[in-house]
C-alpha cells in the first residue's frame, strides 16, 4: 500500500507527463508537417504519436530510470520493473487526423495490476484530468466529480464506436441501453471517460479497447465517485473493454447492456 504523499506525487508526476507529451502532440495537430503511415493491423499512426510517446518516454526515464514503460507505439521498456508507466500518446488518433479536437494523451502509473495514478490530457481543449486512489480526481485544479443523475431516461450515455463492429452480442446491449435513455452520442474514445468524469454525461461503455486506453481512467472515474470495470463488471484495465458511469446508474447501465436484445429482459 502506497502513502498518501508518494499517490499525490505519481499524480503529479503522471499529469506533467500527460502535459508534456500532450503538447507534442499538439504541435502537429493540424499541421502541414503531419505525416500518416497505417501500422500492420492497418489503423493509423502519425508522426505526431512517434513524437509525443518518445517525449513521454524521455521524460519518465530521465526521473524514474528503473520504472518500466508500456507504450501503444513503441511497445515495452525494462519489462519485469516493480513499476510500469502506460502510456498512450494520441488517443483518437482517427479524431485527430480529422481536425476534430477530441483526442487525448494518457498516462497510467501501475504496480502490478493496481493503478496507482493517471491523467488525461486534452491539449486542442485544454482540459487536464487526474486522478489517485485517495487523492481525489481533478480537472483543471478544480475536484471532478460524476453526475448525480438517477433515471437512465435522464442520461446521457456515449460509445466510441456505435457499429461495434465485429460485437454482435454486446452490440445487442447497446441498443438496448441506446433504446432506454435519455440521449446517446458517439463522442467516444478518451473524450467520453473525460465527460463521465466531470458530470456531462453517465455512462461511456467501450466493446474493446486495450490497456492503454483504460488504465488512467479507472482512478480518474473512481475517485470523482464513478464506477469502472470491463464490460463483464469485472474492476480490470485488462479485460479488452471498458464501462465507466456514474455511481447511480452503475448496476443499471451493466445490467442493460448484459442483456440479449433490445427490448429483452434486463
Amino acid at each position: 500500500m502506497k502513502n498518501s504523499e508518494s499517490l499525490s506525487s505519481l499524480m503529479q508526476a503522471a499529469a506533467e507527463v500527460a502535459r508534456v507529451a500532450g503538447a507534442v502532440a499538439q504541435r502537429y495537430y493540424r499541421s502541414p508537417s503531419l505525416e500518416i503511415r497505417s501500422k500492420p493491423n492497418g489503423t493509423p499512426v502519425t508522426n505526431g504519436d512517434i513524437a509525443s510517446e518518445q517525449s513521454a518516454r524521455d521524460w519518465i526515464s530521465s526521473r524514474f530510470p528503473d520504472d518500466g514503460i508500456l507504450g501503444e507505439e513503441f511497445g515495452e521498456e525494462r519489462p519485469g520493473a516493480r513499476r510500469r508507466w502506460v502510456v498512450d500518446p494520441i488517443d483518437g488518433t482517427k479524431t485527430y487526423l480529422r481536425g476534430v479536437p477530441l483526442w487525448g494523451t494518457l498516462v497510467a502509473v501501475m504496480e502490478g495490476a493496481e493503478v496507482l495514478a493517471g491523467a488525461a490530457n486534452f491539449p486542442a481543449l485544454g482540459e487536464l484530468i487526474c486522478g489517485a486512489p485517495g487523492e481525489g480526481s481533478w480537472i483543471n485544479g478544480e475536484p471532478a466529480k460524476v453526475s448525480l443523475v438517477g433515471r437512465l431516461t435522464d442520461a446521457l450515455v456515449l460509445t466510441t464506436d456505435e457499429s461495434l463492429s465485429g460485437l454482435q452480442a454486446r452490440r445487442s446491449g447497446w441498443l438496448h441501453l441506446q433504446e432506454q435513455s435519455a440521449m446517446t452520442r458517439s463522442w467516444g474514445d478518451c473524450y467520453g471517460y473525460l465527460l463521465v468524469a466531470t458530470g456531462r454525461a453517465e455512462a461511456m461503455a467501450d466493446a474493446a479497447l486495450s490497456e492503454w486506453d483504460a488504465a488512467a481512467f479507472l482512478p480518474i472515474i473512481e475517485e470523482a465517485g464513478g464506477v469502472f470495470s470491463d464490460w463483464d463488471g469485472a474492476r480490470r484495465i485488462d479485460g479488452g473493454s471498458a464501462i465507466a458511469t456514474n455511481r447511480a446508474l452503475a448496476q443499471t447501465v451493466r445490467a442493460v447492456l448484459a442483456s440479449p436484445s433490445p427490448g429483452g429482459a434486463a
